[in-house]
């Protein structure tokens, strides 16, 4: 399926982009930006990963399969919450391939020329990484089609009658796409991936060797327990884990002997009001509101958000997914509704 056109100058060349655009664009995504704490944390290779055993598998397949062909890999899509590891994942995909990883998000390709610039930059067999695709303009993504499916982009040259169609070949890349609202992904695009694969909470126990892992390459002194109390705490999310990790250590070298222990851990985190379930203080908030002031729901998202003072799309990405998957919480048609599981908690 053909895109729409790109708008093309002669004389200006097809990607030469705006100046107060392309460059900053480009160099975002191309420079690919990392804090280096967080980069170091990141397992480098699938052997490495902790969790997702489903997907690292699925991966593997695929990987193994395309390096015996020559080939590139075919695209792949990532969903679930935020946290889970579906850059690190894109990562690890350029290392196995060995293939350069370009990372970028949705809301940054504002323009069908900011999507020319970084696929016309793209080497063959590269990787892009697309954060928060489904936040991508519906403009821009008119033009992946052609892009993902066929490896070219259609452009015109010229203007009035003198225009004229021109298919620009790209070289054969794979688009990675990452994502934590797959149902506002259009069914084109999502079609046009290979795979679709879904990222969940981790285990506590795998929780526990990420956060053991990290505190070896931080070169923290803990103890098993200690590590252990912050997984279980972490909501099965090790961006979480890898963020408490770093406070807990402040704490043990401010109010302890500088160990994480399990009642260092335990104080540290109740600090940081994080009880044993893992519910922090706006958690807690939430299913005192919908409890107390609307004798367990149901009770609109819109409400609930204006009563505790936060954003809807907050509420929905990063409370609302954990106490549904905790079983607190209940979405319905008429609104959220609490659990008993949640009357007894409360």
């Amino acid at each position: 399926m053909a895109g729409p056109k790109i708008a093309f100058n002669e004389e200006k060349g097809l990607l030469k982009l705006p100046a107060d655009r392309g460059v900053p664009l480009l160099n975002h995504t191309l420079a690919e930006p990392r804090l280096p704490v967080e980069a170091a944390l990141r397992p480098p290779s699938f052997a490495d990963f902790t969790g997702q055993r489903k997907t690292i598998e699925r991966l593997n397949v695929m990987v193994g399969a395309a390096r015996s062909r020559g080939e590139a890999l075919s695209h792949i899509l990532f969903s679930g919450p935020p946290g889970l590891g579906k850059t690190t994942l894109a990562l690890i995909l350029g290392t196995e391939m060995g293939r350069q990883v370009r990372i970028t998000s949705g809301p940054v390709i504002e323009r069908p020329s900011d999507l020319a610039g970084l696929l016309t930059n793209l080497q063959e067999g590269d990787i892009l990484f697309i954060d928060e695709i489904h936040r991508i303009s519906k403009t821009v993504e008119e033009y992946l089609y052609s892009a993902m499916e066929d490896f070219r982009l259609d452009i015109i040259i010229d203007q009035g009658p003198n225009a004229r169609s021109v298919s620009l070949p790209l070289n054969r890349f794979t688009l990675v796409g990452a994502t934590t609202r797959t149902g506002l992904l259009t069914a084109p695009l999502r079609s046009r991936f290979t795979l679709q694969t879904r990222l969940d909470y981790y285990t506590a126990t795998d929780l526990t060797q990420i956060i053991i892992r990290s505190c070896q390459l931080l070169e923290i002194p803990f103890e098993t327990a200690g590590a252990e109390e912050i997984a279980r705490r972490a909501r099965g999310t090790p961006r979480i884990a890898n963020n408490l990790i770093h406070f807990v250590r402040d704490f043990a070298s401010q109010r302890a002997d500088g160990i994480i222990t399990q009642a260092v851990a335990a104080a540290a985190l109740e600090l940081l009001e994080i009880d044993q379930n893992g519910l922090d203080e706006m958690d807690k908030r939430i299913l005192r509101l919908l409890a107390e002031a609307y004798n367990g729901g149901p009770v609109g998202l819109g409400t609930i958000a204006i009563a505790v003072g936060e954003d809807e799309h907050t509420l929905e990405e990063v409370h609302e997914p954990f106490l549904i998957q905790e079983g607190y919480l209940q979405r319905t048609a008429q609104g959220r509704i609490l659990t008993p599981k949640a009357f007894a908690l409360l």
